[in-house]
């Protein structure tokens, strides 16, 4: 059954793929990105003669994610599926980051991922059905030195999709998530380093550890047995697809580094965790 799908980043990586395959698989899709008619004008230009809908919308301004979101539900006259990929990576000595990127990447990976969440759950509760996909990371389960700041916002991201999860279920809305691995995306290109050189400097050979990850990481991805991105998109469709009650919480994509056992293990204590608040009952969300 065609759905109506917005999709938060969609300008590159694990956005626009899945946006092309969720409409090749016969969903209306609405990519959203910021700088539509700017940066990312041909981008959105090459979706749009795919027959891909185009969207202006920055999750770190309240009044776009509001007016986006207004615009597809004006044309769409719902949204089914929340695809919240939008993010800001980053890799460096963590006391070398200021407090000002912090907050950026926060602004993006958490707060934006809930002003948009917002925008679209009062129409997904006036229609009693609607399916988030949060788009987190391996990151957000298994921590990697010089990760700190992008691995916490993604940590964060746990905590909002379980909640979250409970909390709408009796609405009649699912929240799943997708944990990628490592992919040879351009995100990498964007990824977020210390403003604080010095800082970097001062930890000698220790701070120049992530410049030779980085280093290696891209060897990897350039070799014949690199990872394919379109693992990601894969999962998302997969997710659309099946019957409401039948998502898994949380899939994997990619090289689990452990995240995989974290999920397994984490899941039981969580579960335990509700019991005893009397609210198994969040756990399943409700049919119409």
């Amino acid at each position: 059954m065609s759905k109506e799908i917005l999709i938060t980043g969609a300008s590159s990586g694990f956005g626009r793929d899945p946006a092309e395959t969720l409409h090749g698989a016969g969903h209306r899709v609405y990519a959203s990105m910021r700088g539509v008619q700017g940066k990312n004008r041909e981008t959105a230009e090459a979706l749009r003669k795919l027959g891909t809908k185009t969207v202006q919308l920055d999750v770190r301004d309240d009044a776009s994610v509001e007016a986006g979101v207004k615009n597809v539900l004006a044309e769409a006259g719902k949204i089914d599926v929340l695809v919240n990929n939008a993010g800001i990576g980053s890799a460096g000595v963590t006391e070398a980051f200021t407090a000002e990127q912090a907050k950026a990447i926060f602004d993006t990976n958490v707060i934006g991922l809930l002003r948009v969440t917002r925008a679209v759950l009062l129409s997904m509760r006036r229609q009693h059905d609607g399916l988030i996909i949060n788009i987190g990371s391996i990151f957000g389960r298994v921590t990697f030195p010089f990760t700190g700041i992008y691995g916490a916002s993604k940590f964060a991201l746990e905590a909002l999709t379980d909640s979250l999860r409970y909390e709408v279920s009796q609405l009649g809305i699912e929240v799943a998530e997708v944990q990628p691995s490592t992919y040879p995306t351009n995100f990498l290109a964007s990824i977020q380093t210390p403003a604080g050189t010095d800082v970097t400097e001062s930890y000698r050979a220790v701070g120049r550890i992530p410049d030779a990850m980085f280093t290696s990481l891209t060897s990897t991805f350039e070799g014949k047995d690199a990872p394919n991105p379109h693992d990601v998109a894969e999962a998302i469709v997969k997710l659309v697809a099946q019957a409401k009650g039948s998502r898994a919480v949380r899939t994997v994509v990619g090289a689990p580094f452990g995240s995989d056992q974290a999920n397994e293990d984490v899941a039981p204590v969580q579960a335990k965790v509700v019991e005893a608040l009397g609210l198994s009952h969040l756990e399943k969300a409700a049919s119409r």
